[in-house]
């Protein structure tokens, strides 16, 4: 492991918009892909993503942009991928360059439709990648309070924790606190549990049940998250850690969860 790796990041949306930002307090350069090439020169020549967190200006100088996945990777030491799932392995299918010297974190919360994995699974059954090159990046942290530099909390977790802790000192900042883990399984299933279970908090708000009834939805939902988690994965952990119960909380309560707005417009009977 390179004692200053490089990094690159793969997607264009809001969390990937906001790693870059993250990188960018502690590096003097960061590759960056996404596939529109529209976004690419609008932040060439405006220094913001135009589609996603708009305030959150970048020095272009620090930037290397393409849309040519291949380039972007070739030149990383360590890949942080933060597309949706579903479309991971339409990116992974352009591939040309080897990924078995990478470190891959993954940012992503959900399965791999074409496998049913989750994606340090995917990357270590599919594309042979040892798991300890394999870390995940969790909450309870939203895209939009970064942008906004509000003081948010990360978990970085790795089966191999020099490598958490050195993506954790990138990643860092005045308003970014992070804390490492080795439940990579265990982290990924419950980030992607909390969107399931936030969708049901938006459905039972836009039905107009109140605080108290979601008090109880959540309550229900962290332990069943324990059951199931434990269950996939047994290990030492605890459930009420940020990674787990904090993430659940921020994504089922908070106005920026996009999982519990989708909910609310259901609950409200909007199609």
């Amino acid at each position: 492991m390179k004692e200053h790796p490089k990094f690159a990041v793969i997607g264009g949306g809001s969390w990937a918009t906001a790693i870059v930002k993250m990188l960018c307090e502690n590096l003097d350069t960061v590759g960056w892909y996404m596939r529109s090439v529209y976004a690419l020169e609008h932040i060439k020549k405006e220094d913001h993503n135009p589609n996603y967190l708009g305030s959150v200006t970048f020095d272009n100088a620090k930037l290397q942009l393409s849309n040519d996945i291949n380039t972007t990777i070739a030149a990383a030491d360590i890949v942080i991928f933060a597309i949706p799932s579903a479309f991971l392995n339409a990116e992974l299918d352009k591939l040309k360059v080897s990924l078995e010297d990478k470190i891959i974190f993954s940012a992503i919360k959900g399965i791999v439709p074409e496998t049913s994995l989750i994606v340090g699974e995917h990357f270590n059954q599919h594309y042979n990648i040892p798991m300890e090159n394999i870390g995940v990046l969790t909450g309870p942290c939203h895209a939009e309070e970064v942008a906004l530099e509000r003081l948010s909390y990360l978990t970085i977790a790795c089966a191999d924790q020099e490598k958490a802790k050195l993506v954790a000192s990138y990643l860092g900042s005045d308003y970014i606190k992070t804390t490492t883990s080795d439940d990579i399984i265990g982290t990924e299933y419950a980030a992607m549990l909390k969107n399931i279970y936030a969708i049901a908090a938006g459905i039972a708000h836009g039905l107009g049940y109140g605080d108290n009834f979601q008090s109880v939805l959540m309550s229900n939902a962290i332990r069943e998250m324990k059951k199931y988690i434990r269950k996939v994965h047994k290990m030492k952990r605890n459930i009420n850690d940020s990674a787990y119960l904090g993430d659940l909380l921020v994504t089922g309560y908070s106005t920026f969860s996009r999982n519990r707005m989708f909910g609310n417009m259901i609950g409200k009977g909007y199609t």
